[in-house]
């Protein structure tokens, strides 16, 4: 999931805790083209404030005015969005895109406030979770979950017994160890995608310079060194562990510390050459086996001729993504 859901279900859980009824929508399926994913979502209360996004923009506006209007008072609803002609030239829908949505409507009880701390949890990288809501009541529960396949979907449909499931695992994670011109560039385009972005820098100079954009962008700026903060359990099974730095002080203790993780993706710039030489350090000196040497991805990134900073940023988060999604390259 991406890391404006893990937001979602924090300012969920707070207005909950501040005694506000919720309505909290997920999108269960998409059919043409769709700004985002199944699984996708978002939270509103009264008086119109809301966070997430459904579609980029279109839809949240059409689904605030159904909720001034009355909407969705019932405890599970479904709803399509750009099912008709008219309505997807109304909602602006891209290339003919269909959405449909699961909405709840949640009052701000003990069980509730439960429910979206554990998916709180589950979100930060704990056990990951799959979410059944019975469409007829709106009852709704939790069980683990350890199997791959649909983000969300709907069981039985039609039925009387028919319910939306919803899996919910880590927000994509990328750690970045170390700033470089390349490395800001990854957290542009790595934000655009929905991942939480972390950086380590333990050098003051460049962590002061990247401060203010660091505060203004929601980027979490940690002062330690990379391999210290890996090492702590920071990376889960959706994170990416990426050094761009040239610094072999940096790059090779995190690389050293990120291959005994669960992290997907581990990748360190340098050339050809300069990954041999890295291979061979991290052999003889991180005492790497040929099995964890391989788990790195270098040279980092897609071929793709790269050769200024956001060239080559942009092969990197592509790779990434590449290998999350599980496509061959």
């Amino acid at each position: 999931m991406e890391h404006l859901d893990l937001r979602v279900v924090e300012r969920a859980l707070q207005w909950a805790r501040e005694g506000a009824s919720v309505w909290f929508a997920t999108v269960l399926a998409t059919f043409g083209s769709a700004p985002r994913s199944p699984g996708a979502l978002l939270v509103a209360r009264d008086g119109g404030d809301y966070l997430g996004s459904l579609s980029g923009g279109c839809v949240e506006e059409r689904f605030i005015e159904q909720l001034a209007e009355g909407e969705f008072e019932r405890p599970a609803t479904l709803i399509r969005y750009g099912e008709h002609a008219d309505e997807r030239e109304r909602l602006r829908l891209p290339c003919g895109g269909v959405l449909e949505v699961l909405v709840e409507r949640r009052a701000a009880d003990d069980e509730w406030i439960t429910h979206l701390e554990v998916l709180h949890a589950a979100l930060l990288g704990r056990q990951p979770m799959l979410r059944r809501v019975e469409l007829d009541s709106g009852r709704y529960r939790l069980r683990l979950d350890h199997e791959l396949g649909e983000a969300a979907w709907v069981e039985q449909r039609d039925t009387a017994q028919a319910a939306a499931m919803v899996r919910i695992g880590p927000a994509l994670r990328l750690v970045l160890a170390g700033l470089s011109p390349v490395a800001e560039y990854c957290v542009e385009f790595a934000r655009a995608l929905g991942f939480e972005v972390i950086v380590c820098e333990p050098r003051e100079r460049e962590r002061l310079a990247f401060a203010p954009r660091a505060k203004a962008e929601g980027i979490e700026l940690q002062a330690v060194w990379p391999a210290l903060f890996v090492a702590s359990g920071a990376c889960h099974a959706a994170t990416a562990v990426v050094a761009t730095t040239h610094d072999p002080r940096l790059d090779d203790p995190a690389m050293v510390e990120a291959v005994r993780t669960d992290a997907f993706y581990v990748g360190v710039m340098g050339s050809k050459a300069s990954s041999r030489s890295r291979a061979e350090r991290l052999a003889r000196s991180g005492g790497l086996t040929q099995a964890q040497i391989e788990r790195i991805h270098m040279p980092i990134g897609l071929d793709l001729g790269s050769r200024r900073p956001a060239e080559i940023a942009l092969s990197i988060v592509a790779d990434v993504l590449r290998v999350y999604r599980g496509v061959g390259q």
